[in-house]
């Protein structure tokens, strides 16, 4: 259990000490998290002209939250992931739901590479950076104190059904 040097705007967790390491004072949270999924978005966007890429694309896996900066050479990384357990509950909870979509996004898409036929290698990987981009800006909506995830999807919930259902069929 956090004590009171533990929660969000107190002691160690100061806004000042947070915002000089690069954490949002108000969330806890760190946009630093949001590189590891911005790799896997690169490496996919490459698949197209460079098929060889795809053991780095297999290769990724999700880390978690601590992981990632425990794993990290950012700066403060005790900090971040004090921070990170001290963060507001509600706003913990919709950014670990979005990571959790991403992490199943990279997934999927790892499957469908690997099972793929290898002329479809490129636009499996477009696909799934394209459904990844929208969840990353969420993310980073979330981290920076958006109480709703923005999410920049402007198909219609019917289109994006059907867009699903085809692509099980494809």
């Amino acid at each position: 259990m956090l004590d009171e040097r533990e929660t969000i705007g107190h002691g160690e967790l100061s806004p000042e000490r947070l915002i000089e390491a690069n954490i949002n004072p108000t969330t806890g949270l760190a946009t630093d998290y949001l590189n590891h999924f911005n790799e896997v978005v690169m490496l996919l966007e490459l698949l197209a002209d460079m098929p060889d890429c795809i053991s780095d694309v297999l290769a990724w896996r999700p880390l978690s939250y601590a992981d990632h900066f425990m794993n990290s050479n950012f700066a403060a990384k005790e900090l971040a992931v004090r921070a990170y357990e001290a963060s507001p509950i509600t706003a913990r909870g919709t950014f670990d739901t979005i990571i959790a979509e991403m992490n199943l996004e990279v997934h999927t898409a790892q499957v469908e590479l690997e099972d793929g036929e290898p002329h479809r290698i490129g636009i499996i990987a477009n696909e799934a950076a394209d459904r990844l981009k929208p969840l990353i800006a969420a993310a980073g909506g979330i981290i920076h104190g958006h109480d709703t995830p923005i999410v920049a999807d402007s198909a219609p919930e019917s289109e994006s059904s059907q867009a699903d259902i085809d692509a099980l069929f494809a």
